[in-house]
């Protein structure tokens, strides 16, 4: 039975607790909810990917409580330094060469010469690294390619009585995954858009970000999955009307075309805010997964900045549906 624990002192301590004896724990962040193991133990990074019935390949992020602890698994340079320096507590993972005498485990980084490090930027979360004292192995914690949990009761209706326990620390505030910036042969690479933009990175790093090359049979980390982040109904983007018996995900102002006879209408901003919609795609692809639509229509989303990362998450949505365009 999955314990549901509050991010008060004693819910950090029997967390980091069950963390120490090979456990794993759904844990907050200001992105979405993790599933934590330690990650310099092979059997509890085991048991993250069993829970999850995630591929092996596919590499998890270790999240570390500061900037030191990360330099004792990766080796920074210059630009990765200053990324972490202005981002960090924030969502904003960093994939730098591995450091020997590094202590994450080689299951955690799928055998790369590669590690996925993290500061999340939450109090329960932070409190649980300080706690544990490791780095803590973090994936998002709902079954592999699913719309991943943006709260506590999202985590366990995927999870309950497959992980130990979960923290209980509410909705998160960002609502999408970290933004993943990976250094290779003296390059930046955007591996993954987020709510740390690429403009905000570039600025801070003085170089331009390079797009890496299609690597899902051999990802370099989280997210590079083609399908992805996906409900059960499929997922129909850039839709301009809504056809019979689908449901709509709206964006902005305004009634769209069919609206009146959709299944079930959800707007992630009527204002049109981009990070009101990030903190608000995955609950609102989750409710309209219930609407019993045979899809799922998104309105169009603007691309630039933030939108880059929404788009991201529902392009790899789309891609894992059956549905016919």
């Amino acid at each position: 039975m999955t314990m549901n624990l509050a991010p008060d002192v004693d819910g950090i301590a029997t967390a980091a607790e069950v963390l120490r004896t090979g456990g794993t724990v759904g844990f907050p962040t200001e992105t979405v909810y993790g599933l934590g193991g330690d990650a310099t133990n092979p059997r509890a990074v085991a048991a993250i990917f069993e829970a999850k019935g995630r591929p092996a390949f596919n590499p998890l992020i270790a999240h570390v409580a500061d900037l030191e602890a990360a330099q004792k698994e990766g080796v920074f340079d210059a630009a990765t330094t200053a990324l972490a320096k202005a981002f960090w507590p924030g969502p904003l993972t960093i994939v730098v060469p591995r450091r020997t005498g590094g202590t994450v485990c080689d299951l955690a980084c799928a055998g790369l010469a590669s590690v996925g490090l993290r500061c999340p930027d939450h109090p329960a979360a932070l409190a649980l690294l300080r706690a544990f004292g490791r780095p803590i192995a973090g994936p998002s914690a709902n079954r592999s390619g699913h719309v991943s949990p943006t709260t506590a009761a999202h985590v366990l209706g995927d999870l309950s009585g497959r992980i130990d326990a979960v923290l209980d620390g509410g909705a998160t505030r960002v609502g999408i995954e970290s933004t993943i910036v990976g250094a290779f042969d003296g390059q930046l690479m955007l591996l993954r858009p987020g709510f740390i933009t690429r403009e905000a990175i570039e600025q801070v790093a003085g170089v331009r970000l390079v797009n890496p090359a299609d690597d899902a049979n051999a990802p370099l980390s989280p997210g590079r999955l083609l399908a992805h982040y996906a409900p059960q109904t499929p997922v129909r983007l850039n839709a301009h009307s809504v056809l019979p018996g689908e449901a709509l995900l709206k964006f902005g102002p305004g009634p769209v075309p069919g609206e009146a006879q959709a299944a079930c209408v959800l707007n992630l901003s009527s204002g049109g805010h981009l990070a009101e919609a990030a903190a608000a795609l995955y609950a609102m692809l989750r409710e309209l997964d219930r609407a019993g639509a045979r899809a799922i229509a998104v309105s169009p989303l603007p691309r630039h900045d933030l939108g880059e990362a929404i788009l991201d998450r529902l392009a790899r949505a789309a891609a894992a549906s059956t549905f016919c365009k």
